[in-house]
């Protein structure tokens, strides 16, 4: 009670008081101000209006009349901002209400700030949320009421260039194209879809082989630091251009500046993208949204990508790769502007409309009559717990998984492609064909035997193992070698051509082979970044008999080899060497 009467005196003071003497001191702000604090309250919002600035206008915004061009949309309206929290921005109009998802853009302001409408709060005021930073911004700005939603560049301009969520160039090269597109479209009509599944053929045997790509679908690519996934992503971008004369778009979602940058320049040094008069023959588009955005940008950042995507899907007619790093920041950013509208977070802190969000972007993911976009999504996993809202409603929509493995980029083996742990719903009879699905099935028992042995050789060595168990082990090691791969975006660090592997050709009939067990005449190293194994295996050394031996064996085979050497003058250095490293050599070839 007494709290209610100081107010009130509070009030009545402050209408009587008069000023006697007009203030001399620069105030803070470009608005006036106003006898009292909570006679500033009461007059703000009891009048329909702010005090305009004290600064005059641009006049590049002077020509702007505020009439209304669409009574639908209110298009042309001007408002004036009322509030400014953060990233949260609400807008007062007397005219012109624009809809949900309508962009405003702010006049008067020293960079183009772009504000999306969120909510209607009533009494003619919106509440938006901003897509760069609100520093500078006052009350009472004028805002102008655009009548769509945000548009950005899109067309075979956008090749070669970077920019941010509303369309802007950020790589400091002049602007980009007049051709404008919305990024909120809705997902195509089922007719518009094509239902014949196909699978998109990369040119990387290990992914054609045993975790194919739909084309049209999602696929999670899953690895950590240094483990290949920038060199993947290149020579995905390098294949698709070649093979299918498609073009990529890259899409960062709340990643770091930094890696953004590294990207861009491996690009360049690749030949991915090109510069000045050959900018026409770059064959990727970037858009950056990264750590340092507002969560509105981050927000919005992966629908641009998607955006530019579908032009070259949908009036092109082009096989679209979409990369998105990383797909978990996008669920993050909505989940930020979320907690900033005042919605009630659901499981774990994530915004109820989680899967609404989501759905959102990957429906619009799919192949139509025209074309198709393929999506390769980086997944971040917190704390590696795969029950986290965000991951398991991620993996709902994904066709195949490709899992970069760090044992295996240990061993030399690139690309560290994890034939066991990547899957793909692809990989069926049905749609590969019986040949395919058996020789894929049969590569990965082998690898998965010898997985469950690598315990034992750890331990015990593998002098331990079964005959059985040590031709398994060799005919694995020879299988992870012949699945690595020369590419071509890395022939300036390896020195090696690159090579585009035909699945059916080569990577099918070679896989057979080992599957089958006729390569086991062969040394394992001699497949690394093999091919083709008709041009290749005349040149091997071929071996008498791959066989474990026990110290008889071993006695006598070394003494058959003592009498075989006196008759052909073989090296004894060379067989004294050879047996130090568990081989024997006879004719220049050797027993395991």
């Amino acid at each position: 009670m007494s709290s209610r009467k100081l107010l009130s005196t509070l009030i009545r003071t402050s209408l009587r008081r008069t000023v006697a003497t007009t203030k001399t001191a620069v105030p803070r702000s470009p608005l006036t101000r106003p006898t009292g604090y909570l006679l500033s309250r009461a007059a703000h919002y009891s009048t329909s209006s702010a005090v305009a600035p004290s600064a005059p206008p641009k006049p590049a915004t002077q020509s702007v009349s505020g009439k209304i061009t669409d009574e639908f949309t209110g298009k042309g309206a001007i408002g004036k901002v009322c509030q400014v929290i953060g990233a949260v921005v609400d807008v007062r109009f007397d005219d012109g209400l624009p809809p949900i998802l309508t962009a405003l853009e702010v006049l008067d302001n020293s960079i183009r700030l772009v504000l999306e409408v969120a909510q209607h709060l009533g009494e003619n005021m919106v509440r938006t949320i901003a897509m760069d930073g609100t520093e500078g911004l006052v009350r009472g700005q004028r805002v102008l009421n655009t009548g769509s939603p945000i548009t950005v560049a899109v067309g075979r301009a956008t090749l070669g260039r970077i920019m941010n969520v509303i369309g802007e160039p950020i790589d400091e090269r002049g602007e980009i194209s007049k051709q404008q597109q919305k990024i909120l479209t809705e997902a195509p009509a089922f007719v518009e879809q094509a239902t014949e599944q196909q699978i998109l053929v990369t040119g990387i045997k290990v992914v054609d082989l045993l975790a194919p790509y739909q084309r049209g679908g999602k696929i999670g690519l899953f690895g950590g630091a240094g483990v290949g996934k920038t060199v993947l992503i290149m020579e995905l971008i390098n294949n698709v251009a070649k093979a299918h004369g498609g073009f990529s778009v890259f899409a960062g979602v709340g990643e770091r500046t930094r890696e953004g940058n590294d990207l861009y320049r491996e690009m360049m040094e690749s030949g991915v993208i090109k510069l000045g008069d050959q900018q026409s023959e770059s064959k990727c588009a970037l858009v950056y949204g990264q750590m340092n955005e507002p969560p509105g940008a981050r927000a919005r950042v992966g629908l641009t990508g998607l955006t530019v995507a579908e032009h070259f899907r949908d009036a092109e007619g082009q096989d679209v790769l979409l990369f998105i790093d990383n797909i978990f920041r996008f669920t993050q950013a909505n989940s930020e502007v979320s907690a900033l509208l005042g919605r009630i977070p659901s499981a774990v802190g994530y915004q109820p409309t989680l899967a609404t969000d989501l759905g959102g972007l990957q429906e619009r993911i799919t192949t139509t009559k025209k074309g198709s976009i393929t999506s390769v999504q980086a997944i971040y996993v917190p704390a590696d717990d795969l029950t986290d809202p965000a991951p398991a409603t991620t993996f709902a929509h994904l066709d195949a998984t490709t899992v970069l493995s760090r044992q295996i980029s240990e061993l030399g083996i690139y690309p560290a492609v994890d034939p066991l742990d990547s899957t793909s719903r692809m990989l069926s009879p049905h749609i590969l064909g019986e040949e395919h699905y058996n020789t894929a099935r049969g590569v990965q028992k082998v690898l998965q035997d010898y997985k469950n042995l690598q315990d034992i050789i750890a331990i015990l060595g593998m002098d331990e193992l079964s005959e059985d168990d040590k031709l398994t082990v060799a005919r694995a090691r020879k299988i992870q070698r012949f699945l690595s791969q020369p590419f071509h975006v890395a022939e300036v660090f390896t020195g090696a051509p690159g090579k585009y592997v035909e699945l059916k050709e080569r990577a099918l009939p070679a896989s057979r082979e080992f599957w089958m067990g006729n390569m086991m005449t062969f040394l394992s190293n001699r497949f690394t970044w093999l091919v083709e194994l008709k041009k290749s295996l005349p040149r091997q050394r071929r071996l008498l008999r791959i066989l474990p031996l026990s110290h008889f064996q071993l006695a006598l085979a070394l003494a058959m080899l003592m009498s075989f050497q006196r008759k052909k003058k073989i090296s004894t250095r060379k067989l004294a060497f050879s047996l130090k490293k568990g081989f024997i050599f006879g004719r220049g070839d050797c027993i395991r």
